[in-house]
């Protein structure tokens, strides 16, 4: 009885979940039409938050001298590293004085997550003289992770989104760049594509687009709305939030401060895929906990978000649930299935059916098609078929997402705050 029961609710939820997708997926498909408006220089800056980063930084920061693009500065900001980063840091500043900058941050004010890394470099950029005489409409910020590679042309394909005055951030897209090496490595490219190429792009006509924590273009100015003042010391806080995914919070309050976020499918930006399982369910945990700690966003979509919008980022955010629901699926199947064994000797008859196969295949898998269909066009080498039977092993990718949940609730529960930063390799 108990096992009917959590098998039909995990296949409703199951339901639920594929009409949400396939409405994203046909919205997807649909071309933006992208009014354009004067042409302004802008000034870009790229931060870069790095704590133990000296195995990649360099690279990162070849990428962004590199760019052909105007005006740019890039500023590091090493929160207290224990290894070289700094000394990568400076070396980068003598090969591109100008261009690229250092910020160190001392304990005890450092490594209290990245979103105080990133408010510390904010905060600097005033103070510094930095930005020159630019207006806040007319800067830009990327937020670029130690590790993130960014397209040559990246600034071009962002740069029309800020044409229009109410644009706050724009997304680009994210890839793995060393997805090569290995099944592993390979299904992360996925999952960032699929994400990127059906919910982002869906999310544009809902209003709803969400920042990454890496490459996340935005306006100085909408920045700006977002600051607060302690009411205790009167002190102004940085736009960014304590929470461990402070991306996701910082994307939502930009769309209930009434600005827009955009996602840019025409550039990405790569980063290093995790290559063991341990850690990825660690990463993943980290980034369940923070959906988790976002609940406290709910009141302010339900008063300032507009409806559309407000409903999509309210399913988003009550994802974490869901998933630890949908992970009781295979739980109750297999609880099912022993009861119908059971039933089948006491009948003398089989009562298990083709059904037993087909309806869980048509469940788990249907969206393994459109999956492929959408890694295919980014992917052109590995084929159709190829795509479509790796969004098939993609599907049990997936499940690292139960353990992760409960990795991620019981951390919660249990008080524990900490960033569980991804190694490098």
């Amino acid at each position: 009885m108990i096992g009917q029961i959590l098998l039909k609710a995990a296949i409703a939820i199951i339901v639920m979940a594929a009409c949400y997708n396939t409405t994203l997926f046909i919205l997807s498909r649909r071309r933006v039409k992208r009014r354009r408006g004067p042409r302004r220089p802008r000034f870009y800056v790229f931060l870069l938050a790095c704590l133990n980063e000296e195995k990649v930084l360099a690279e990162s920061l070849a990428r962004i001298t590199d760019l052909p693009a105007g005006n740019f500065i890039a500023l590091v900001i090493d929160d207290a590293s224990e290894d070289g980063t700094a000394e990568v840091a400076r070396a980068a500043v003598r090969e591109s004085p100008g261009t690229v900058h250092l910020l160190q941050r001392r304990l005890p004010n450092a490594r209290k997550g990245k979103g105080a890394a990133l408010n510390a470099g904010i905060a600097h950029l005033r103070t510094s003289g930095l930005l020159g005489d630019y207006a806040p409409d007319e800067v830009i910020v990327c937020v670029v992770d130690a590790d993130g590679r960014l397209d040559g042309h990246v600034v071009q394909s962002v740069d029309p989104y800020f044409d229009n005055p109410r644009t706050g951030g724009t997304q680009v897209g994210v890839r793995m760049y060393n997805r090569h090496q290995g099944l592993l490595a390979r299904l992360q490219d996925m999952e960032f594509v699929i994400y990127g190429d059906i919910f982002q792009c869906a999310r544009r006509f809902i209003g709803s687009v969400g920042m990454g924590g890496n490459g996340q273009f935005m306006r100085l100015a909408a920045l700006d709305s977002l600051m607060t003042e302690d009411p205790v010391t009167g002190e102004r806080r940085g736009p960014w939030s304590d929470s461990l995914t402070e991306d996701l919070d910082l994307g939502v309050r930009l769309i209930a401060r009434g600005w827009v976020n955009q996602h840019c499918t025409a550039a990405a930006v790569s980063q290093q895929a995790v290559l063991d399982v341990r850690r990825l369910v660690r990463q993943r945990s980290r980034w369940f906990q923070g959906h988790l700690q976002s609940a406290s966003l709910v009141p302010l979509i339900l008063r300032e978000v507009p409806l559309r919008a407000a409903v999509d980022l309210l399913y988003h955010l009550s994802s974490p649930v869901l998933i630890l629901l949908t992970s009781l699926l295979p739980l109750s199947f297999l609880v099912a299935l022993v009861g119908t064994v059971i039933g089948s000797v006491e009948a003398g008859r089989s009562l298990i059916t083709p059904a037993w196969v087909i309806g869980p295949y048509v469940l788990s898998f249907t969206a393994a098609y459109a999956y492929g269909f959408v890694y295919r066009r980014r992917e052109r080498r590995l084929g159709l078929l190829r795509s479509i039977l790796l969004s098939h092993v993609f599907i049990f990718y997936g499940y690292i997402w139960f353990a992760a949940g409960w990795w991620g609730l019981w951390r919660m529960l249990t008080g524990k705050q900490t960033w569980l930063k991804t190694a490098r390799t």
